[in-house]
């Protein structure tokens, strides 16, 4: 179980997801929790582990903070509505919805932003506030609003969906994008 929970952290801090997808089945399945349990203790260690991975990231100047704080503002929104739509949907049609939203997102990361010259070269600048004076602020809380509501939805997946929103679709580099899908 040690040696697990070290997998989840070192997913966490390196790729800025992974946490809830790899602790829940852990906790499930290796450490015999009820799944209840398992979900509500999950939230705790990896709000724990992204804090502190946040931490190290902001030290390297690798988070953009008002991105990040604008993104899961309208991400909280997002996953209380997609909560909610969730108790309407048989369990089995989540299941193929959370499937389908793995293969389109892993897809997109595969094949990448368009832009990617262009769009890394403007985010590579440092990581004060200043980086973030073209904010596309509508943009950056209609996808907040969107992932919030897939991750609400199907339970799961924040940091999945979340470091490929702000990398392909927010146009940040990926190391920034992973210290800012911590925050």
């Amino acid at each position: 179980a040690l040696a697990l929970a070290a997998l989840v952290g070192v997913s966490l801090g390196l790729l800025g997801g992974g946490g809830s997808i790899l602790t829940v089945p852990i906790l499930t399945y290796v450490l015999g929790m009820e799944p209840r349990e398992a979900i509500a203790a999950s939230l705790f260690i990896v709000g724990t582990t992204s804090a502190v991975s946040a931490i190290t990231h902001a030290k390297a100047g690798r988070v953009r903070w008002k991105t990040g704080i604008l993104f899961g503002l309208a991400g909280m929104a997002g996953a209380f509505g997609g909560g909610l739509l969730g108790g309407y949907i048989p369990g089995v049609v989540l299941m193929i919805l959370f499937a389908i939203m793995m293969i389109v997102t892993s897809l997109a990361m595969i094949r990448g932003r368009k832009d990617r010259g262009r769009s890394a070269g403007s985010a590579e600048g440092s990581a004060g506030e200043s980086a973030e004076r073209g904010l596309p602020v509508a943009r950056i809380l209609l996808d907040g609003l969107l992932v919030g509501l897939a991750t609400g939805l199907v339970g799961a997946g924040g940091g999945f969906l979340i470091v490929p929103a702000l990398n392909l679709l927010g146009g940040l580099p990926m190391a920034i994008a992973v210290g800012t899908s911590l925050l």
